[in-house]
């Protein structure tokens, strides 16, 4: 037996699980100490309404002989994929209800994708990244190219054409940075990964927070992207589903490399590794795209959006660089003094009581810059705030 050496490469303790440790040390050596945390992405508004009471009545259903369910279609029941995919006629996105996959989130399926390519596959990552990305790459075994996102270009980099790769990740609006691009950029990639017959891995999560016509929503709002691209989105931002677990992948007809559809190598592999979301949780889903459920979710992102602009306005104040805060839940400020990112953290932790995620979790790039979220309570996101103003002032 031979273990899978890759496991190797990889850091030790995930990004967060190190924070977390970081935390829970300092906590219990200063137990009288009030410590406001704006680091994980993770929400803090329950469930919707509307949500709720189409989870109950399924319960209900689940309880009752003739409407109760057992297994259900590996790749979702049809009534989720119609109403996500008359969610995207609302961006100008004719899709077919097969084209689409529902998941238990899109974490799962941007690692599990990987089973449809070789491992000879050259991989474009930017940096800094989502680690997911970089992780499960290096459990395969796959070479990675990384691409610069840094202040200079606002941490959306554009395709450079003496580099050559396989699968490409992109992440819009970004998740550590909070830049989107826009359609004109993000055509620029569609570009490139037609010529060079690669496949675009789009992780579309927090596409909720764009506000304007100038960023896309999805890919697909791009001539040419259902020929490169796979689109992965969640339900955990735009309706606080952390904890429940549900999110969808698009994978379109026309992605067809080598005589062999992605499609339906993605169908072969799900129903092979993988017995679907729970019904029950498939209702709630289904209810956020009701009128009510809509009214009710825009309720609470716009808490969200909120807190970003009560974070971006302190940063205004005090001069502080940072992208993110607008069509984003996520503040990517440059760490005051050029500090490292992890003596910032220490600072925040230790003289403020603020946990963030430093920059240089997330690669290189990220060395001298700091992430904060809007996940918090507002009570909260205007105390942590009014003391980062107060110390940094």
């Amino acid at each position: 037996m031979n273990i899978n050496e890759n496991y190797k490469k990889l850091n030790e303790s995930y990004l967060f699980s190190t924070i977390a440790k970081k935390v829970a040390e300092f906590s219990s050596k200063n137990p009288d100490k009030e410590i406001i945390k704006l680091g994980i992405g993770d929400v803090t508004l329950p469930l919707a309404p509307a949500v709720i009471d189409a989870m109950h009545k399924a319960v209900d259903e689940m309880g009752k002989k003739e409407t109760f369910r057992g297994y259900g279609p590996e790749q979702g029941y049809d009534f989720l994929k119609s109403a996500i995919n008359d969610y995207y006629k609302t961006h100008g996105v004719t899709l077919d209800i097969n084209e689409i996959f529902i998941s238990d989130g899109a974490k799962s399926d941007v690692g599990n994708i990987l089973d449809l390519f070789s491992k000879d596959n050259t991989v474009l990552i930017p940096d800094p990244v989502y680690p997911v990305y970089v992780d499960t790459n290096t459990m395969a075994g796959r070479k990675i190219v990384y691409i610069d996102a840094n202040e200079e270009n606002g941490f959306l980099p554009l395709p450079d054409e003496a580099v050559k790769a396989d699968i490409i990740y992109i992440c819009s609006p970004n998740n550590p940075t909070g830049a989107a691009y826009t359609k004109e950029q993000l055509g620029k990639w569609v570009e490139y990964a037609n010529k060079n017959n690669a496949i675009i891995l789009y992780d579309a999560a927090y596409e909720c927070f764009i506000d304007d016509d100038v960023h896309p929503r999805s890919i697909y709002e791009i001539e040419g992207a259902k020929k490169c691209a796979i689109e992965f989105c969640s339900f955990s931002k735009m309706a606080g589903f952390t904890g429940t677990r549900c999110g969808y992948t698009v994978v379109p007809f026309d992605l067809v490399f080598d005589g062999m559809s992605l499609n339906k190598m993605w169908i072969r592999r799900q129903t092979t590794k993988f017995n679907g979301v729970a019904y029950i949780v498939q209702r709630g889903a289904a209810a956020v795209f009701t009128e009510e459920g809509q009214k009710q979710i825009h309720e609470n992102l716009d808490y969200y959006k909120r807190n970003a602009k009560i974070i971006g306005d302190t940063l205004d104040k005090l001069n502080i660089k940072y992208t993110g805060g607008k069509n984003s839940p996520y503040i990517w400020l440059k760490c005051p003094n050029n500090m490292n990112s992890w003596d910032f953290f220490d600072l925040l932790l230790t003289k403020v009581g603020i946990v963030g995620t430093p920059g240089a979790g997330f690669g290189k790039n990220g060395d001298n810059w700091f992430r904060l979220t809007s996940f918090n309570t507002l009570e909260n996101t205007q105390k942590a705030m009014d003391k980062f103003y107060q110390f940094f002032k």
